[in-house]
């Protein structure tokens, strides 16, 4: 049975939430594959919202099981404070899987994270200073620690010792910070084991093994295509592979088990952090948006950048992933628009570029290129197939399906599970 992947088309905060939550009643597993607890996804159910930072959104899905692989980096506080905020919401979570490979955040870790960012002022990146960027960095150095340490005191004192030797002089000697006991820190770590010991699994072997069943499994990606730290908007990305690609690495699922791979792309397109952003407002046009699209991080409360929907990087996204399903999210919140301005191409010193600039200096100079389209007044949340929208939102829908390289294959006209168009079917 092919594997589905699902990865945000933009800078992040697409929907991808809703998107797993509305495939998860089709699939026997739903995996998180990178990213850490740096970013946030949405999902409600009825009248209840749920805002997940860690787990895989097919923990709030009965008869599903979340797993968490191996290309994830985990905070084991706020895996254990998220499990148990769900568990009193009378959400069962005894069926998470952890992959025994994933990597484990330290405290040390998320002091660097907080004081380099501190450090570099107005050069900042725009991070959540959770200590995602330096475990991935420990990953590489072949210094990290990972969930199946947690159950060897002995390697576990090795290697801290070992890499607090490094960053306990860096701690104290160039941010003037207290370095962390060696001990300190590996009874941190150890009074997490019991806890986590019931979940912890060789997770590839486990996916494949269910691939070979026929059931279905569902990759989940954190964070989104422009933030993929080799095909983003590098230095302003994240840390990890949040590409389809990044997918196989981070689970242990070979790429001849994936068969598609759906983009979650919102109808117009917002940003966190830093780095350069084509169709940012900085108007009123963009602070409608914010305010109708609650703009807001999930997992830090900062208000987002908003833009116009950028088909530039749509087909950016669709050509790098292999996008074969876009679903176009937040429709309803351009509602109320008498025109709609789409960006087609970029504009750099005078030469078009319709597909993104490879030199980082263009598109930080690239200024978009617009058609516009006319909006909509009629309230669209009650739709449920495309003959419900209004004509001019129905148009809007075809447009950005020809301009973004992939066929739309649903529409969010809501933030309840409940109000989607389907088009195609996702499963």
């Amino acid at each position: 049975m092919p594997a589905t992947v699902i990865v945000g088309a933009q800078w992040g905060d697409e929907g991808k939430g809703k998107a797993t939550d509305l495939l998860g009643s089709s699939v026997d597993y739903v995996v998180k594959f990178n990213g850490g607890n740096n970013a946030g996804h949405t999902v409600v159910i009825g009248d209840q919202k749920y805002a997940l930072h860690l787990l895989p959104s097919g923990i709030l899905t009965p008869g599903c099981v979340p797993v968490i692989g191996n290309g994830v980096v985990v905070d084991l506080a706020v895996l254990v404070q998220e499990l148990d905020a769900l568990l009193e919401r009378g959400i069962d979570v005894s069926r998470l899987l952890l992959s025994a490979n994933a990597h484990v955040i330290p405290e040390y870790n998320r002091n660097l994270d907080k004081v380099t960012e501190r450090f570099l002022g107005s050069r900042r990146l725009g991070t959540t200073g959770r200590g995602i960027g330096p475990t991935y960095a420990d990953k590489m150095n072949r210094v990290g620690i990972r969930v199946q340490d947690l159950f060897d005191e002995k390697i576990l004192t090795q290697k801290v010792e070992n890499v607090l030797e490094l960053k306990g002089q860096i701690l104290a000697k160039i941010y003037n910070r207290r370095a962390p006991e060696v001990r300190d820190t590996v009874e941190e770590l150890l009074s997490y084991a019991d806890r986590i010991g019931p979940m912890v699994a060789d997770t590839g072997l486990l996916l494949n093994r269910a691939l070979d069943r026929g059931e279905t499994v569902l990759l989940e990606a954190g964070q989104a295509t422009l933030l993929d730290v080799d095909h983003g908007t590098y230095p302003f990305v994240t840390s990890s592979s949040a590409t389809a690609g990044g997918a196989c690495t981070g689970s242990g699922i070979p790429p001849m088990r994936i068969d598609k791979v759906i983009g979650i792309v919102k109808a117009y397109t917002t940003r966190v952090g830093e780095g350069p952003f084509p169709t940012e407002l900085q108007d009123e046009s963009g602070e409608r948006l914010r305010q109708a699209g609650a703009e807001f991080g999930t997992t830090t409360g900062r208000p987002r950048r908003c833009g116009w929907y950028d088909a530039v990087i749509a087909r950016y996204a669709a050509r790098v992933n292999g996008v074969t399903d876009f679903v176009l999210t937040k429709l309803d919140v351009l509602t109320g628009l008498e025109r709609i301005p789409v960006c087609v191409a970029y504009d750099v010193d005078g030469t078009r570029h319709d597909e993104m600039p490879v030199n980082q200096s263009d598109f930080h100079h690239a200024r978009p290129v617009y058609e516009e389209l006319p909006g909509w007044s009629q309230d669209i949340s009650g739709a449920r197939s495309l003959e419900d929208l209004p004509a001019n939102a129905r148009a809007y829908v075809t447009a950005v399906e020809d301009l973004s390289g992939a066929r739309i294959s649903a529409v969010g006209v809501g933030p309840d599970r409940e109000e989607t168009v389907v088009l195609h079917s996702l499963a």
